[in-house]
């Protein structure tokens, strides 16, 4: 495909095998961050054995990752535009492989932690590298809609295999295999991507400016940390100066991305209603998600006593439910106008966290799998359209630069969800458990228990005869009161989805409503 090629000029041409084929090559690498995700939760016992981290060590290396994947991201999805989409890929795909070997095999937490850093900024590559030539590859707005409802299906098959692929590895091989699984898939990913994946190239359009990468890291790395620290500590004063350093040079990279000829990232792409919108929906949707998927976990591990595999396995019915709404909603979608396909599934969403709040400490986990499976519902909706309307707003040689925007608000959305409902659930948790423990208790086992269900579970032979039980029901509660207020905020989210993207009419029709042009950019007609 030409640098030249504008979609939405001329007819439209359908995706023929090779695009298909491409569009499961592309699947992988969302599959293996998915997988990442989870799998290193598994392996944290066995590598603290081996390495023995420090507290703060073992936080950077669960960490690490999630901050530099976060800060790369529009770095990477601009990078990809000037350089070639495929070749970036390729690139982030080769090193993720080398640098997992790397992880695999440390024998310090130094080393391990910088291996984590580094695959951060190699998996910043990929996702909106996959992202942007999916965009390419399907020239037609209905296949395309339908093509990312694959993709980001593939994300949550990653993470519901976690537990399973994970655990099966490190029942029978070393804490480092877990790691090992992304060799294969980087090899299968550079063998195939030259045959069935086209390269797209944006036309050049001035330097890269490295100011602003520095300006967009400074910005975008102190927010993530003040929103990851401030539901672990509260907001202290080193979570208020990151949230503030980051606020003010952000303001800083907006102000010279609006100076230059040749931004790494074009604000103008807000200025359409649909980009904004759509982003919007992406980023408060996924805050609920991402703090319900914190506490679930914990309820299924720590309350019902699953081990980890059989969690995974648990979540594989959510996962099929999300499955069948990122695939099903595209094809609504044709008939049926997005802005409503979204606000019903965020209904239906919010119906899975009510049915959440009923939650009990035993026998909860029918209940359990039936709520998380509507909310993953919901989920499916809002990243296959979303993420469809974010990238078909811009031009195709911006496409890496929307793709980028869309995983970066999902990142943050995340971040927030566990922020804020965790924060909540611990606050309820603290409240229940009190501070009152039976004379002889020692301090730290005090601590620790009065702080967390996790701190009382690994303190329970120190406890105090039935003190678990209470510990479990003010956990239950804590669920409980979070996923009420998330049924409430997904319940507004769905009348605001039907109102801010009531202008856009059914994919692939011809009625009013498509998105307007960015201002200096070719006029689009695919969404």
């Amino acid at each position: 495909m030409s640098a030249s090629t504008v979609r939405g000029a001329g007819p439209r041409k359908g995706a023929g095998p090779r695009e298909w084929g491409g569009l499961a090559v592309l699947s992988l690498p969302t599959v293996l961050l998915g997988l990442d995700v989870t799998v290193l939760y598994l392996a944290l016992p066995s590598l603290a054995e081996d390495l023995r981290p420090s507290g703060t060590e073992t936080l950077w290396i669960m960490d690490a990752y999630g901050f530099l994947i976060a800060g790369f991201l529009i770095t990477m999805g601009t990078l990809g535009d000037r350089i070639g989409r495929r070749k970036l890929l390729m690139i982030g795909a080769a090193a993720f492989g080398a640098v997992s070997v790397v992880a695999a095999y440390s024998g310090s937490t130094e080393l391990l932690i910088a291996a984590r850093a580094a695959l951060g900024i190699a998996g910043a590559t990929l996702m909106p590298s996959t992202l942007s030539l999916i965009s390419n590859m399907f020239i037609d707005p209905r296949q395309r809609s339908l093509a990312i409802g694959v993709w980001a299906t593939s994300f949550a098959l990653g993470m519901a295999l976690g537990p399973v692929v994970g655990g099966a590895m490190l029942a029978r091989f070393w804490w480092g295999s877990a790691f090992l699984l992304a060799v294969p898939v980087a090899i299968v990913l550079l063998v195939a991507a030259p045959v069935l994946i086209p390269e797209y190239r944006a036309p050049r359009r001035g330097r890269f400016d490295l100011l602003s990468v520095a300006l967009s890291l400074v910005a975008i790395l102190p927010v993530v940390y003040a929103v990851k620290r401030g539901a672990k500590d509260g907001p202290e004063a080193p979570v208020l100066v990151a949230l503030v350093t980051g606020l003010v040079f952000a303001g800083l990279f907006v102000r010279r991305q609006t100076g230059l000829a040749s931004p790494l990232l074009d604000v103008r792409l807000f200025t359409n209603r649909t980009f904004s919108a759509a982003l919007s929906v992406l980023l408060v949707g996924l805050v609920g998600v991402g703090g319900s998927m914190l506490l679930i976990t914990q309820q299924l591990q720590l309350v019902e006593g699953l081990p980890p595999v059989e969690a995974g396995l648990w979540m594989g019915p959510p996962a099929l439910m999300m499955l069948m709404a990122a695939i099903g909603a595209p094809l609504v979608a044709r008939r049926v106008p997005p802005g409503i396909v979204v606000a019903v599934t965020l209904v239906l969403s919010t119906v899975g966290y009510l049915l959440l709040t009923q939650v009990g400490t035993k026998g909860g986990i029918p209940l359990i799998v039936t709520g998380f499976g509507l909310i993953y519902l919901g989920l499916g909706a809002i990243a296959a359209l979303g993420t469809d309307l974010v990238v078909g707003a811009a031009p195709p040689e911006k496409a890496g630069s929307a793709s980028a925007m869309s995983e970066t608000v999902q990142e943050l959305g995340l971040a927030l969800g566990v922020a804020i409902l965790g924060s909540l659930a611990t606050a309820v948790y603290r409240g229940r458990v009190g501070d009152e423990f039976p004379a002889g208790t020692p301090d730290e086992v005090a601590e620790a228990a009065g702080d967390s269900l996790a701190g009382a579970s690994s303190s329970v032979n120190e406890l105090p005869a039935g003190w678990l039980d209470q510990a479990e029901e003010a956990a239950t509660s804590g669920l409980n009161t979070a996923m009420l207020v998330a049924a409430c905020g997904t319940l507004v989210l769905a009348f605001l989805s039907a109102v801010v993207l009531r202008h856009i009419g059914v994919i692939g029709g011809d009625e009013p409503g498509a998105p307007e042009a960015v201002p200096g950019e070719p006029a689009r007609s695919d969404v």
